[in-house]
């Protein structure tokens, strides 16, 4: 593990620092999400201080959470190729600093969902970061295999925050889109974690590719798209989404599904394709997007 001792920076570079410490590329996603059901929770378009103070609080706790995860696996971040220029490792920042950063950005973030949005909301923000930071990387990363698959809770729970921030309640809805979240999170991540085999493997992360083969693999990669694409079904008639969703639903599945067979079939006749499971990354990213904001446009085009 090489750490670069800390050296003064120009405070451009540390607020770049800052940033990265809070992995916006991941926080995008997790907007994506929100967003849409709070369109599904209000049958249209909510007040826009609401979504406003939600995507705040909700854009700081998850900034804060995924601050913590860098601040504690900083020595495997050194070790990782994909990982090395986090502002941790090239020193652009102590983990004090880091650690203070985290803190502060929670507790902003549940003060701004308490008094702008609601109790419930700010709770559920803190559990996912909670979850998030002693569940998924202290306890399970370096441990499990199912490190991702149980960890993968924590970014389902901005659905539920968007949800509650609307309704200050929780239904089935947004249980199942919880679930559709926790469901995609393997395939999506495994997919990615087998063009970074090698990375996991050297920073001793079980990580699936790593503790299974590329079939089995490949193959629970496949199942949980299936049972990712069952779930999705079942929101139109849960939620009384329209034609709108229900064809999305489909095709966006079916698409899915064949990604992940495709890399499936190569695993199986031994074909080491990294290609095939970066598709399906990508894909995966373009799918969760694309599904959510159907879901609010069939909604609009309803109450039109």
């Amino acid at each position: 593990m090489t750490i670069t001792a800390h050296t003064p920076r120009s405070t451009a570079e540390v607020l770049r620092g800052y940033l990265a410490l809070t992995k916006p590329r991941i926080i995008e996603l997790l907007l994506v999400t929100t967003i849409p059901t709070m369109v599904v929770a209000a049958n249209g378009i909510p007040g826009l201080w609401l979504i406003v103070a939600t995507l705040i609080g909700g854009t700081l706790a998850a900034g804060g959470a995924n601050t913590f995860n860098m601040v504690i696996d900083r020595d495997i971040d050194a070790i990782m190729e994909r990982t090395k220029k986090r502002p941790l490792v090239t020193g652009v920042m102590t983990p004090r600093a880091a650690t203070i950063f985290a803190f502060a950005l929670e507790i902003i973030a549940f003060a701004v969902l308490a008094i702008w949005v609601n109790q419930l909301s700010a709770w559920l923000a803190m559990s996912a970061t909670a979850f998030y930071v002693v569940v998924y990387t202290v306890w399970l990363k370096r441990r499990s295999k199912q490190n991702i698959v149980i960890g993968g809770a924590a970014g389902a729970v901005p659905v539920l925050i968007g949800w509650s921030a609307v309704t200050n309640s929780l239904t089935w809805t947004p249980v199942l889109l919880f679930l559709v979240i926790f469901i995609w999170t393997p395939p999506h991540f495994w997919a990615l974690a087998v063009r970074y085999r090698d990375d996991y493997e050297a920073a001793h992360v079980p990580m699936m590719p790593v503790v299974a083969s590329l079939e089995r693999t490949t193959l629970e990669i496949l199942v949980y798209s299936i049972l990712m694409w069952a779930l999705t079904m079942l929101i139109g008639p849960v939620a009384h989404l329209g034609w709108v969703y229900a064809v999305s639903a489909t095709v966006l599945g079916a698409l899915f599904t064949f990604y992940a067979f495709r890399l499936y079939r190569h695993a199986y006749e031994g074909k080491a394709d990294v290609g095939e499971a970066m598709r399906l990354f990508h894909f995966s990213i373009t799918y969760l997007t694309a599904l959510f904001v159907l879901m609010a446009v069939d909604v609009l085009v309803r109450n039109h």
